[in-house]
């Protein structure tokens, strides 16, 4: 009896030996390592965002990524026309050399000195040419980035649509809903352009704003001053005052396509080499003012001055920029292959 006691006490434990250890209270957590991972996964993302965003000479590392995508072959220019460039301007100094000791005479190794003077003027021609070619490049890669600059605070500047109880947006939210048609002059010329949209000039009623809606148009005022600052639009646009040829005038007539500019510091600094390029052509334009028309992919169509060309628009944008052509997906909406 006591050897059988033994060997069922031994096998009892040989068994407890092999069974996973229970422990009350304790329940599943995620490894540490784990959760370490997910933060340096979160942390590495936020610091390439930062990283890419990090300016240098006045352009962030993405803006240079995207030059060199659009232009993939640039660098690769620039540099075969620095390098000749730099051979041409070696060869014209031993050649320039030459020709100094073919002009004073008495060295037997030298050539004659019209041959000399020909090899002075091919090394002087291909040291300028690819000089010049060199510089073409670079200023066509800082138009680029200038571009791209550009384009990149056009996306951020921040509107406020002119519908009651509408949040905040930015032009990026308009990308493939909306033509963003920015219209900016003086006093009288916000005046003007409020009149034409919101009040009846004609004999018949004004559907200027349904129809640019149809056609996916927004527009957005800004009110420049007298030193072309931007600003507040808003109050400018509500308390216009109609003139003898317009009739039933609404300030809230157009706001289904209307949008006021807010933080303004971000539009003043996208706006200011606009105006000072139009001043520099001749244009007053505060009275007639300048138009920047941007297509749905965010683009810009064109520039121009004076009031948009709303029936002009209405008629041709889905040809200037349309599901054909402009901004392909929208075969739904407008027909087409």
């Amino acid at each position: 009896t006591m050897r059988l006691t033994i060997l069922i006490s031994c096998l009892l434990a040989s068994a407890s030996a092999f069974t996973k250890p229970q422990l009350s209270g304790v329940r599943n957590i995620q490894s540490p390592a784990v959760n370490n991972r997910n933060r340096i996964v979160v942390s590495s993302s936020n610091e390439n965002e930062a990283a890419l965003g990090e300016k240098m000479n006045g352009y962030t590392v993405k803006q240079r990524l995207r030059e060199e995508v659009e232009s993939p072959f640039r660098k690769v220019r620039l540099a075969f026309f620095g390098i000749s460039a730099f051979s041409a301007l070696t060869a014209l100094y031993f050649s320039a050399l030459v020709a100094i000791k073919a002009n004073i005479g008495g060295y037997a190794d030298v050539p004659p000195l019209d041959e000399a003077l020909v090899q002075v003027a091919i090394n002087s021609g291909g040291a300028l040419g690819f000089g010049l070619l060199a510089a073409r490049e670079i200023k066509v890669g800082q138009g680029n980035l200038e571009r791209i600059s550009k384009g990149g605070l056009l996306a951020r500047l921040v509107v406020e649509p002119a519908a009651e109880e509408a949040s905040k947006r930015t032009l990026k939210d308009y990308r493939r809903i909306s033509r963003v048609i920015v219209a900016a002059g003086g006093a009288e010329y916000i005046r003007s352009l409020s009149m034409s949209l919101c009040s009846d000039q004609l004999a018949d009623e004004n559907t200027l704003p349904a129809a640019l809606a149809g056609v996916d148009v927004m527009i957005v005022p800004v009110l420049l001053d007298e030193n072309f600052n931007v600003v507040e639009t808003k109050s400018a646009w509500r308390s216009a005052t109609p003139g003898e040829n317009d009739r039933n005038f609404e300030s809230t007539r157009a706001d289904e396509v209307i949008c006021f500019p807010s933080v303004l510091s971000m539009w003043q600094e996208y706006i200011d080499s606009d105006v000072k390029t139009a001043q520099g052509q001749g244009f007053d334009v505060l009275s007639k003012g300048i138009t920047i028309t941007v297509k749905k992919n965010g683009r810009i169509l064109r520039r121009a001055t004076g009031l948009p060309p709303f029936g002009d628009m209405v008629g041709m944008m889905e040809v200037a920029d349309g599901s054909k052509f402009g901004m392909p997906g929208d075969s739904e909406k407008y027909g087409g292959p």
